[in-house]
């Protein structure tokens, strides 16, 4: 079975509009890990736009379901240091600039792979599982192995932009072959963004061996209908 992480990046911006602390990170994590869910996922920006270092350190202490942590470790100290300090069970490095409004693209790691390859080991060395964000660019897949990262991410935006549009078939095409690239030199294989109820069923029978999804956006948004420990359920549901 793929599992779940649930990201909280969006009760986080919807507490910060406000100084009164709901909605509370901490107890949607509670109903997230009630509901079933296999983890929880959060990405402290450096702008601390929803997540921030308070709400990490208090999830390491409550957190009973694998943790991971989302970032770009070539943005200042700030992610690097956080996941020192708590040793998640997993860093997904993303490659997002700081103002960026969401991820929205994989490393380019023929730019990248000489600079991640020490921050990848030294994270191993803490005991931490490393996944890099990635474009479902087969060419790309040997050099994440190559570096030392145990996972992959695929950036499944462009899959779910052409399922709205109806014409999903070739970019299913691209991320098998992606994936069974991974798996083929020893890389298991996440996936994440933009994923939802409706196409999330399609991906995983089309992709074989997915490990993880983490789905923060459409499932927080369908929570707002179903309810928080309702919406969790439907997608584990899906997984199964």
């Amino acid at each position: 079975m793929t599992k779940l992480s649930v990201n909280l990046n969006k009760v986080a911006t919807l507490r910060n509009t406000r100084n009164i602390g709901i909605p509370s990170v901490i107890n949607a994590a509670k109903i997230c890990t009630k509901a079933g869910t296999h983890g929880i996922t959060v990405h402290p920006r450096p702008d601390q736009r929803h997540i921030k270092p308070s709400d990490v350190y208090e999830l390491t202490e409550i957190l009973t379901v694998e943790f991971n942590i989302e970032g770009n470790p070539f943005t200042g100290g700030y992610f690097l240091d956080l996941a020192r300090k708590i040793k998640p069970t997993q860093c997904t490095l993303v490659p997002d600039e700081p103002d960026a409004l969401t991820s929205n693209h994989g490393w380019d790691l023929s730019e990248h792979g000489k600079r991640l390859e020490p921050i990848i080991q030294e994270l191993k060395d803490l005991g931490i599982r490393v996944s890099l964000f990635m474009d479902a660019d087969i060419s790309k897949i040997q050099l994440a192995k190559e570096i030392g990262a145990d996972r992959i991410e695929l950036y499944t935006e462009p899959y779910a932009r052409a399922f709205r549009n109806g014409n999903a078939k070739l970019e299913l095409q691209q991320y098998a072959l992606a994936a069974k690239k991974a798996q083929q030199v020893g890389l298991g294989v996440n996936a994440g963004h933009d994923l939802n109820l409706q196409n999330l069923g399609k991906f995983l029978k089309s992709i074989p061996g997915i490990l993880e999804v983490s789905i923060g956006h459409a499932l927080i948004s369908d929570a707002l209908e179903l309810g928080l420990f309702e919406a969790v359920k439907q997608y584990l549901v899906v997984l199964s």
